[in-house]
């Protein structure tokens, strides 16, 4: 069971502490409605095995207890964190952990078990050397979880801080043992298929803390874990550290000042003054005497705890001081931040020199024997000399200087122009990434977005099917948007952004299901011409195919073992008869094959995030090939379900369109219709063509419906219904509007108006007023 959820409420407006996941929502006892979980799904490109996002944390495994060999971990801003093999030339992704829905900020290793924390308000833990299944999740933390900290010998104890103000210190293995479910939320669980509490079952209620403790307290059930809290923040905590044995930690944070607890009792021990701005990196040494602070103020502090003072500070960057890492014997220490460099400082001769300079700001530092890796906001990792054994060699090269001890020196230093060389110009080692998305267009068909990578690639994306349909290379986006400018007017049915570096695509009940296109429009073969296609269904069939394919297999089987093919259709894999939704088996025959238009690629499949309150307790995060088919109604949004296995979608607004239809002023052609008419916002102008020459050529009356059901016009409440046409008495082969004589054309506003236009684009370009539509008909003008 992965998920381990506290009772925490969400907010009013259904936001988890974050914008991209959309929540159970309203949880008090309000009568607005309650806001419908949303569904999103991430666009991989091509290569999985990298990053495609800045590299927030690393973290490295020295000799694995099981094949001797060194790992890499790393945590990313796309939400997923991998393991890589190192050898002494090269790095192979070996395993990525995805269940994150949010940025990874920082990853420790405690014996086998790595943890890992999110934007997404969660801590997590994996089995390092598995196939990257998470086997818990923590839902203490009330909002971002930024670090963590672990104590190297005692592999037991981790602690998490973030930016609710919160510290807490877990005991691995008790937070890992199997959870039991109180009987009463066991009973909530089952009463009604959703959780009261509106953010899932409350597989373990933790208490959450923080210096105001205006947070509620919830009761625990039986078995629950909870961890040791760390009570006195009056802000966010950015940085934390412990000592080897897990007796002392230190935290950091926009206080400015430096707090040092006891971890196994959560009690304040000191609090240290110095800093002018934000702690962003802390680190201890083995014996927990010396502690070491970076910040924004761009200094470095060295701390006595047993005297309770701070003994030296180094001026050593021109800006934020945001990593930090030191040589085994606390002698030296590499720096990194803001200023795009990594400085390796002598903490006792004050001495200093820059290491190395890349194109982005450092946010973690890794030493590996004579080695550091360096993690950065680019999406790619470096790895460069850096003689951890024996950092005195790097001084023999040369170019170091003595660190000042005011913030200011440094600064005017580099203002003088006299900034130094580095001592190493090229990594010894790149783990390459994919460079993340940093601009996106939406076009105007809602199925195309273009975007341009860090590196300035322009791409042009299909949504419905999730993959690159050209790559244009470095041209410029702005000419390009241009280029693909079509005159077209499609409902936005979804919204999307790039936090992730990739991607992501957000679908909201109802709102998703307003865009319909013909299928003749999709290149379907076989449709019938008027046949309409809802864009937000075909793509939640198309996400969930293998989803449906796995849950069938399974339906099947559980059927035969019970020796009865015909309960299958009764099978349900959780009870879903008090959940929102009946699932009908027999209507899972309307209609489950995936049009091509909506065929998602397995090569590079997207990955699902969502919210359940079922297995994953929260929001969670799955590529679409790994469902297994057990996820149900209590996992996914029960629309989404509800939408692919009966065919249903809510009632949808505006998707027809009113207007008027007049002969043009000084035309002899007769009045054909007298009230208004109201047609799909999708119909084209050559059936409006059609409709003008069947009542002209016909001579039907105004208020009768067809007679051979090609066409109605039935007067209801003034308002006329122009149906579907039909053309099928029409010669085949030509467009319908060149196959009758007269030829008769569309205006609006002047305009003539393409055949091949719908009445939504008409009104978005060429009426362009908030009234209803009028369009005026007339005998083509001879050529």
């Amino acid at each position: 069971m992965t998920g381990m959820s506290s009772s925490k409420s969400y907010s009013a407006n259904g936001t988890l502490a974050m914008h991209r996941v959309g929540s159970a929502g309203n949880t008090s006892n309000s009568s607005r409605p309650r806001k419908e979980k949303r569904l999103t799904y991430v666009l991989n490109d091509a290569d999985d095995s990298k990053h495609c996002a800045g590299v927030n944390c690393l973290t490295i495994l020295k000799d694995s207890p099981t094949d001797s060999c060194n790992y890499l971990f790393t945590g990313s801003r796309d939400g997923t964190l991998k393991r890589w093999l190192l050898t002494d030339d090269e790095a192979s992704c070996s395993a990525t952990f995805e269940s994150h829905v949010d940025w990874v900020n920082d990853a420790v290793l405690a014996g086998n078990t790595l943890v890992s924390c999110s934007s997404d308000t969660t801590v997590k833990m994996w089995n390092c050397l598995s196939d990257g299944a998470c086997t818990r999740t923590l839902r203490q933390h009330s909002d971002y979880v930024i670090c963590l900290a672990a104590a190297g010998k005692n592999s037991n104890i981790v602690a998490s801080g973030g930016l609710g103000g919160e510290v807490f210190i877990w005991d691995i293995e008790a937070a890992l043992l199997p959870v039991t479910k109180s009987v009463d939320a066991a009973e909530d669980e089952s009463s009604n298929g959703l959780s009261s509490s509106g953010n899932g079952l409350p597989l373990t209620s933790l208490r959450t803390v923080n210096s105001s403790n205006n947070i509620p307290v919830h009761n625990n059930p039986p078995h629950s874990y909870n961890p040791v809290a760390a009570k006195g923040h009056k802000d966010s905590v950015y940085a934390l550290a412990m000592n080897d044995t897990g007796s002392l930690l230190v935290s950091g944070g926009t206080e400015k000042v430096v707090r040092v607890w006891d971890p196994r009792t959560g009690s304040k021990n000191m609090k240290l003054r110095g800093h002018t701005d934000n702690i962003r990196a802390l680190l201890i040494d083995s014996s927990g005497r010396f502690c070491l602070s970076g910040s924004s103020d761009s200094m470095i502090r060295l701390w006595d705890l047993g005297q309770q003072r701070c003994v030296h500070s180094y001026a050593v960057h021109t800006d934020s001081v945001w990593a930090l890492a030191s040589t085994p014997t606390f002698s030296h220490v590499y720096s990194g931040g803001r200023d795009l460099s990594v400085y390796l400082t002598d903490l006792s001769t004050r001495e200093s020199v820059l290491l190395c300079k890349k194109d982005h700001p450092v946010l973690q530092l890794a030493l590996q024997d004579d080695s550091i890796w360096v993690a950065s906001t680019d999406s790619s990792v470096y790895r460069w000399p850096a003689e951890g054994c024996n950092p005195q060699k790097v001084f023999q090269r040369g170019g170091s200087f003595l660190a000042g001890n005011l913030s200011f020196s440094r600064a005017r230093a580099s203002l003088e122009g006299s900034a130094p060389a580095p001592v190493f110009k090229e990594p010894s080692m790149t783990i390459p990434g994919i460079p993340g998305i940093v601009q996106h267009e939406i076009l105007n068909n809602r199925r195309r977005v273009l975007t341009k990578d860090a590196a300035g690639s322009v791409k042009l994306w299909d949504i419905t099917r999730g993959i690159v349909i050209e790559d244009y290379g470095k041209v410029d986006f702005e000419e390009k948007k241009q280029a693909l400018f079509e005159m077209v007017s499609i409902p936005a049915w979804f919204t999307m952004d790039t936090r992730l570096g990739s991607l992501s695509v957000h679908l909201d009940t109802p709102q998703c299901f307003s865009a319909e296109m013909y299928a003749a429009d999709l290149n379907i073969l076989g449709a019938a011409e008027d046949h309409k296609i809802n864009l937000a269904q075909e793509s939640l069939r198309g996400l969930l195919a293998h989803w449906m394919a796995k849950r069938r297999q399974r339906i099947g089987a559980q059927a035969s073992s019970n020796g009865d093919i015909s309960s299958a259709r009764d099978i349900s894999l959780r009870n879903l008869s008090h959940s929102r939704i009946e699932v009908d088996d027999t209507s899972e025959n309307h209609n489950t094959a995936v049009l091509p238009a909506f065929e998602f690629s397995t090569v590079s499949p997207p990955s699902i995030i969502t919210e359940g309150h079922g297995t994953y307790g929260g929001p969670w995060r799955k590529k679409i090939t790994d469902l297994d088919g057990t996820e149900d109604e209590k996992d996914f949004p029960w629309w989404c379900l509800d939408c692919v296995l009966n065919g249903r979608m809510p009632p949808r607004e505006n998707t027809k369109c009113s207007f008027y239809l007049h002969p043009c002023e000084g035309s002899t052609i007769p009045v054909i219709t007298q009230g208004k008419l109201s047609a799909p916002r999708i119909l084209r102008i050559h059936k409006v063509i059609n409709y003008v020459i069947e009542k002209i050529v016909l001579d039907k009356p105004l208020d009768g419906g067809s007679s051979d059901g090609t066409f109605g016009l039935g007067l209801s409440a003034g308002q006329s219904q122009l149906s579907s046409i039909g053309d099928g008495s029409l010669r085949s082969g030509l467009k319908p509007w060149q196959k009758v004589k007269p030829s008769i054309e569309i205006l609006c506003n002047n305009q003539v108006l393409s055949p091949e236009m719908s009445l939504a684009t008409v009104r978005a370009y060429i009426w362009k007023k908030p009234e209803d539509l009028v369009l005026n008909y007339r005998l083509q003008h001879s050529r």
